[in-house]
């Protein structure tokens, strides 16, 4: 059964791998066109329907590409599109969200101080604020305030602090950031599967057909894509912000997710503009280093404990009650605990790393398979094994899980 667990922890890391390689494809191949977009310059004798062209020089070649604003007379003979780097972006993160925060739902998904609710209805909420999201968003879209691209914008920005909030109403701070970004994360890729790539198919079957295609399609398009461009930096935080609970974990998390968004305006802000040759708006890297003070600050404010918070969520007694159990505590409390605890003593930590907390009995039973998987088969924790945890003591952790573990199959 312990077997289980190892096999899981590697599928995890199997579709994280496979998410951050098919981002990386996303996001390059995004950012690179919105460059190229914003750096076209129209320019005499170009041909017909042409609306800007560049050169470019690149591994030891000049490259010249032209831009037609609606299509050119006739279809090329060979088109390239680009729609799967999206496609399996999403995928690969739903498989991610699944395999980790559905499977782990107890630890990772469900704080039963902030909300008490079963596994199955929290994954049900999940995938339902995620397909609500894209709703909410394209039927903006389709209203009349989607015909001012930065009005819709600024509503837009609304709804997300709006689901930011909601989230860290609901889950862990850690599955609220990582909800954000999914949430985030699927409007953009269903504004490729749903309106850019159909646009294109719809202008690519007119010119089959001899007709001239409407350069609405081509406008619609544009501006989803340009949302796209803004959204994506404050998913890469969200998608890395389960590394840093000064994040996630703190009294204003929902504030800070807040300002990342706009964070990533700003830097996009001064990117775009540099590439549209509209000058260098340097006072967009005040304004980011600014608000990140701010974060950092919102970071420190403490958080009032409520009596509610106070009792520990049900954990699995198995752990609890194993004959190893004591001299498995004992090495968490010796090894562990300076830096997993409430109140950290360990000089630089301020907070319990990933705001896991081993102080207790319950505590430690709750983060048995992760302290297993951390300090038992590998040597992950603590950092540089700073603590000097011995062989004999990640031994012990190993036979404390895994025999647990065998009584429990045995039970069933």
């Amino acid at each position: 059964m312990y077997e289980y667990a190892i096999a899981w922890e590697w599928l995890a890391f199997a579709v994280r791998w496979l998410h951050v390689i098919t981002a990386i494809a996303w996001i390059g191949s995004s950012f690179y066109f919105i460059a190229l977009d914003l750096g076209l310059v129209k320019r005499d004798h170009m041909p017909a329907g042409v609306s800007g062209e560049e050169w470019q020089v690149h591994g030891g070649g000049f490259y010249h590409v032209q831009k037609y604003l609606v299509a050119p007379a006739s279809m090329p003979e060979h088109l390239t599109w680009f729609k799967w780097e999206s496609y399996f972006t999403w995928m690969s993160g739903f498989a991610m969200l699944a395999v980790v925060y559905y499977g782990g739902a107890d630890l990772f998904l469900i704080d039963r101080h902030v909300l008490d609710i079963s596994q199955w209805q929290a994954i049900g909420l999940s995938m339902a604020s995620l397909a609500v999201g894209w709703i909410v968003y394209d039927l903006l879209c389709k209203s009349p305030v989607g015909r001012n691209t930065w009005g819709l914008m600024v509503i837009l920005y609304g709804v997300l602090v709006a689901m930011g909030w909601g989230y860290m109403q609901i889950f862990t701070g850690r599955a609220a950031f990582l909800h954000l970004g999914a949430f985030t994360a699927t409007i953009m890729s269903a504004n490729v599967f749903f309106i850019i790539i159909p646009n294109q198919k719809i202008v690519v079957a007119d010119l089959k057909a001899g007709r001239t295609p409407d350069p609405e399609y081509g406008r619609i398009a544009k501006q989803r894509s340009l949302h796209n461009n803004y959204l994506t930096l404050p998913v890469i935080f969200f998608m890395l912000s389960n590394h840093y609970p000064l994040a996630f974990a703190t009294a204003y998390s929902w504030i800070i997710a807040a300002l990342v968004f706009l964070m990533g305006v700003t830097i996009r802000h001064w990117f775009n503009t540099t590439h549209a040759r509209k000058g260098r708006p340097t006072w967009t890297w005040l304004a980011t280093v600014l608000i990140f003070i701010v974060i950092a600050w919102l970071s420190t404010v403490p958080k009032e404990a409520h009596e509610d918070e106070l009792s520990v969520a049900p954990v699995n007694q198995r752990f609890a009650q194993n004959i190893h159990f004591d001299a498995a505590r004992d090495v968490v409390l010796s090894r562990c605990s300076m830096c997993h605890a409430a109140e950290p003593v360990w000089e630089g930590v301020i907070r319990p790393p990933k705001n896991v907390m081993l102080e207790t009995d319950a505590e430690i039973a709750a983060h048995a398979r992760e302290i297993y998987i951390q300090a038992g088969r590998s040597h992950a924790m603590p950092p540089g094994n700073i603590t000097e945890v011995t062989p004999q003591e990640r031994a012990l952790l190993t036979a404390w899980f895994e025999s647990a573990v065998a009584e429990d199959k045995e039970i069933q």
